[in-house]
């Protein structure tokens, strides 16, 4: 049981929450299944055993008769097991999946237990049905046999085994059900009604005690860590507001700002997450940070993922500064020795203003005399190690600054980035026209590739996109190299020239064929998806994304933001094979109704689930056994605002109303530990 299911206590198994219920008064006849049948009870005298096949195909076959028909009932595993236990002439109750098999009705592996009158008579009968493996049964431990350890368990119980966590105050305000009577009802309900309020109950506890841990850690980071201070909005910024700034700010802008201002005077460190959509305009706001920080005497530092993408940043933020008196340089792994020298020197004298590079800032040599903000770009590419190697380079760790363009849903945002201060740009620039977003099927490829030639007549630039590498036996897509040829095939030297970029590419020509795109020497680049985050074209107006079924929603609405960046009207084409599943075809169709990067976003999280983002996994935060943070945003609302609520009053969780809810979070630290099951 601990292997298979994860309990190795009582509490564990408290917490080993039943699948679904299922109402033993609810009774069919065998004639009542059709195709549309899912599930059926059903009672009968079993008629007779036998196993057939051989080997791996093996199965035991038995007959359920009722006054109305029969039943095939069917099992492949624990077939000598099964068989002992099943008499032949016997009444039984069985409950399961209805199959046919060459048009006959039958369930496979069926739950099945000797027919007891008193629980057909009418009454209501709700009989938890609990998660198990097919290991566990043959030990005797399938589902019903949990649901009599489960019984015993809560039958020996008090009250005060179950001491409540929740103040009263919030007992009393959402008339929730005690604790105790919870955990009884979400296993054995007297009634729908009970089973519902005992969910409402445990799903909003474990969403609330989240929020209160979350919102204690984040108190205690900002009681605890001293940060450089900007006392000051300076020369620098004032003028590259006033005199360089290429357009002008959009009201979430100068919100962000706002946030970062207040920060970064405070005297305590800046731990924030800046999202915003691709195109939100968030360099600009990295870079009037930056500024902020040297008007105070410090330095900054600004880290990405690639070199391409570092390059991109240094590229446009020199050309941002102008003849400001602005020292910036870059670093990167392929830095030549003599500037890798210079640019050692110059930071640690305090004369580089600011430096952007890649993995090679964080290595030993690298030292600066005063960082004061370092800028993480797509942050979850960089591990926590990585980022804390950052922060030590400085005697007081300077205020951090954390980018993604990858909008991440406010539930997530709430849960998994509670213990950070998060901003949001969620309003484009004015001007940036939408991207129009269509789906073509494969043999409109020619047509595709006669609209790309049009665009290139107007001298505009195409990408196109491939998922794959190599060939690979199980997917049936056309990798790059093949990729490659079939575009060189419509588009033939030397009318047309191609770029080729892949993950597989020495970052020299990597950067050559990058190069040559950006400086309009190539018409197409043929890419894999090393290109996703940072490549600034905006000549380019055309994105094609082959095999488009294949990428999640955030990937095709990432790469779909490397055009649109100019004044032209642009084009993302997402073309896909003949036979697409549901999922696929609801991403799709996503994609082509919306181009809101945080739409798009909660819908992912809705078909994916919440993954991995940013290491929430790991952190235990969404390990919830029974909330879920796309199904229940309400309850994650409301648990939210409440939890605030109680750390603004009573921060320490000294008053008495609040004592309950202290002690719990105490226990959850491995004070106190239920006995285990031996």
């Amino acid at each position: 049981m601990k292997k298979e299911l994860g309990i190795f206590t009582f509490r564990d198994l408290l917490e080993h929450f039943p699948s679904r219920h299922v109402d033993r008064t609810q009774v069919k006849q065998i004639n009542e299944i059709t195709e549309q049948t899912e599930y059926i009870q059903v009672a009968g005298r079993l008629i007779f055993t036998e196993t057939a096949g051989e080997n791996k195909g093996k199965r035991l076959i038995a007959k359920l008769r009722d006054a109305t028909g029969d039943l095939e009932l069917v099992w492949f595993q624990a077939i000598t097991w099964v068989q002992k236990n099943l008499e032949a002439g016997q009444q039984y109750l069985v409950y399961g999946k209805i199959g046919f098999f060459n048009g006959v009705p039958q369930i496979m592996h069926p739950e099945i237990e000797l027919l007891d009158p008193e629980k057909t008579n009418g009454k209501s009968f709700l009989e938890p049905v609990y998660p198990s493996t097919e290991k566990l049964k043959v030990r005797g431990l399938g589902g019903r046999q949990l649901a009599k350890l489960t019984f015993s368990l809560i039958s020996m119980l008090k009250k005060e085994d179950i001491p409540e966590n929740l103040p009263a105050t919030i007992l009393g305000q959402l008339k929730f059900t005690d604790r105790f009577t919870a955990f009884e009802h979400i296993h054995f309900p007297p009634d729908a009604h009970s089973f519902e309020r005992a969910v409402e109950r445990l799903k909003f506890e474990e969403l609330f005690i989240a929020q209160v841990r979350m919102g204690l850690m984040r108190l205690q980071r900002h009681r605890s860590s001293q940060g450089v201070i900007f006392s000051q909005v300076g020369e620098l910024f004032n003028l590259f507001y006033k005199n360089y700034l290429p357009f002008a700010l959009t009201n979430a802008q100068k919100r962000v700002l706002k946030e970062i201002r207040l920060d970064t005077a405070k005297g305590k460190q800046m731990n924030r997450l800046l999202q915003g959509d691709v195109g939100s305009g968030k360099t600009i706001v990295a870079l009037l940070c930056m500024l902020l920080a040297i008007d105070n005497g410090f330095q900054a530092c600004l880290m990405a993922p690639t070199e391409i993408l570092a390059r991109q940043h240094y590229d446009s933020l020199t050309a941002l500064v102008g003849n400001l008196p602005v020292h910036i340089k870059l670093l990167t792994g392929s830095s030549k020795q003599k500037q890798r020298k210079e640019i050692l020197q110059q930071l640690e004298t305090g004369e580089l203003n600011i430096l952007i590079g890649t993995h090679a800032v964080l290595e030993d040599p690298v030292r600066f005399r005063n960082l004061g903000i370092a800028i993480v770009d797509e942050q979850h590419r960089f591990g926590v190690a990585q980022r804390a190697r950052l922060w030590a380079k400085a005697a007081i760790p300077p205020h951090v600054l954390v980018m993604t363009a990858t909008p991440i849903p406010r539930t997530l945002a709430m849960t998994a980035y509670g213990d950070l201060d998060y901003s949001v740009i969620d309003e484009l620039p004015p001007g940036r026209k939408p991207i129009k977003t269509v789906h073509r099927y494969e043999h409109k490829r020619p047509a595709v590739m006669d609209f790309i030639k049009s665009e290139i007549v107007k001298g505009r630039q195409a990408y196109i996109i491939f998922p794959l590498i190599e060939e690979s036996e199980k997917l049936d897509y056309e990798n790059l190299m093949k990729g490659y040829e079939n575009v060189k095939a419509y588009f033939p030297e030397p009318k047309y020239w191609i770029s080729m970029v892949h993950g597989r590419q020495k970052s020299e020509l990597k950067g050559v064929n990058m190069q040559r795109f950006v400086s309009n020497d190539t018409h197409i680049m043929v890419s894999t998806t090393v290109i996703e985050v940072g490549v600034n074209v905006p000549n380019a107006t055309v994105m094609v994304i082959e095999s488009s079924e294949k990428f999640g929603l955030s990937q095709l609405h990432q790469l779909r933001g490397r055009v649109g960046r100019g004044s032209d009207e642009s084009f993302c084409i997402l073309l896909t094979g003949s036979k697409l599943g549901n999922e696929a075809r609801e991403r799709i169709r996503i994609m082509t109704s919306t181009g809101d990067g945080f739409k798009i976003a909660e819908k992912d999280l809705e078909l994916r689930g919440p993954g991995d983002i940013g290491g929430t996994r790991q952190s235990g935060v969404l390990n919830f056994k029974l909330a879920s943070i796309t199904e229940d945003k309400q309850l994650l609302y409301l648990a939210k605002q409440l939890a605030i609520k109680i750390i603004d009053e009573d921060a320490e969780l000294d008053s008495a109303v609040n004592l309950q809810l202290k002690n719990h979070l105490q226990s959850l630290q491995g004070k106190t530990v239920w006995s285990k099951i031996s």
